[in-house]
């Protein structure tokens, strides 16, 4: 085993006293490429080409001497510091961290950060992160091979964005370029890079805010709104205690991209979103699509709105996680079936409605939940009744991707 690990993060500044005291005495050096050329490194130590982390690791757990791993910006941030510290090497690990390449890429483009989220984009998660985006004013993401700036722009199809795409941050070859979402897939970008991804407003606080990322206190407190809130525009499908239960059986969250099919209001968009997710909400009517703009805008949140029929109008539409069909009955809850997403959630008048939903989505391979909602407002002065909805739930969860 090594008897000591230390982790350089460079950035492209020269080393300081404690990396190059770490350097001299090392005999296996691992970094990639242009860390291994650089002329602190003793001639007689072992260099490793770090390609993949876990190798590396138990290469250097292997080893014994000294080691030292040479790394990009702060290797602590997600970065090379988390696999050296998994229990199964066994090693002790020293770090000397660098300004990291999202404080770097923001740093170049002379923004502040501390309001930012920050994403991993590879080909695995790349779908995620470009939720993400579409979610939030503000995204720092890390990308890698095949999860570059021109497969962010295409995957934000319809959504506008500015990219801020900064390349090999800290070398002689570093470039920062500023590209609108929809021009990023006509250019070669160089690895490693970062792109700062902008759309919208991008609120700030005047003391810069508590916390970093999106504040989730931001807005009025609860899952839903009252109805007045929406003004009205609100459907049968639309009430707050259905609202409420279609969120909690749907779960969207950071990363998820929601399919809102009949918005109506906005009112289930805009709450979805508030919670972090992607929502494209669909309406063929344009007042609707109107309402649903307003509210968004009204809780500063981004929603993108499509305006046509389904099922047709959802042929073209990015995958989804979850969804929510609000209008068309069982022929939209077909074809929303067959684009495979986790969860779906419908709601329908009565039980023939509802054993047609239920059965379709069972042949879909869904396993099926349905309960019977009833509300009844009470007026507390008197205690009498005021107004009372009864809707059926369904719930389709798919096994094999769930949760």
């Amino acid at each position: 085993m090594a008897d000591r690990v230390t982790v350089i993060g460079w950035d492209g500044s020269p080393l300081t006293d404690a990396a190059r005291s770490a350097l001299s005495a090392a005999t296996l050096v691992a970094g990639a490429a242009h860390h291994l050329a650089l002329p602190e490194i003793p001639g007689t130590a072992e260099r490793v080409r770090l390609g993949s982390p876990a190798l590396a690791a138990r290469r250097i757990a292997a080893h014994r001497g000294t080691a030292v791993v040479l790394a990009d910006g702060d290797p602590g941030f997600f970065g090379v510091v988390r696999t050296l510290r998994a229990p199964e090497f066994g090693l002790e690990v020293e770090v000397v961290p660098a300004v990291s390449s999202v404080a770097a890429a923001f740093a170049r483009a002379g923004m502040p950060w501390d309001d930012a989220q920050v994403v991993v984009a590879h080909p695995r998660t790349l779908r995620r992160a470009v939720n993400v985006c579409r979610a939030h004013s503000k995204v720092a993401v890390l990308t890698a091979p095949g999860a570059g700036p021109a497969e962010l722009g295409l995957l934000l199809d319809g959504v506008h964005r500015t990219f801020v795409i900064c390349e090999e941050l800290g070398t002689e070859r570093e470039q920062v370029s500023v590209v609108t979402s929809d021009k990023a897939a006509d250019h070669t970008w160089r690895d490693p890079n970062v792109v700062i991804v902008i759309g919208g407003p991008v609120p700030g606080a005047e003391d810069g805010g508590w916390i970093a990322g999106r504040d989730p206190g931001a807005g009025p407190r609860g899952w839903t709104q009252p109805a007045e809130v929406y003004g009205d525009g609100l459907g049968e499908g639309e009430t707050d205690l259905l609202r409420a239960a279609q969120l909690a059986r749907l779960g969207p969250r950071v990363g998820d991209l929601v399919w809102d099919i009949g918005c109506g209001s906005g009112a289930f968009a805009t709450e979805a979103a508030r919670g972090g997710a992607a929502v494209i909400a669909v309406d063929q009517d344009a007042e609707a699509c109107a309402r649903t703009e307003a509210a968004a805008r009204r809780f500063g949140v981004h929603l993108q709105i499509v305006r046509g029929t389904a099922p047709h109008v959802l042929e073209n539409l990015p995958e989804p996680d979850v969804v929510r069909v609000g209008g068309g009955g069982a022929v939209v809850v077909s074809a929303v079936a067959d684009r495979r997403p986790q969860r779906i959630v419908a709601h329908a008048v009565n039980r023939d409605v509802a054993e047609l939903v239920g059965r379709d989505l069972t042949e879909h391979g869904y396993r099926v939940e349905c309960a019977l909602l009833q509300s009844v407002e009470l007026d507390t002065r008197a205690w009498t009744e005021t107004e009372r909805s009864v809707a059926f739930l369904l719930t389709g969860v798919l096994p094999d991707r769930a949760p």
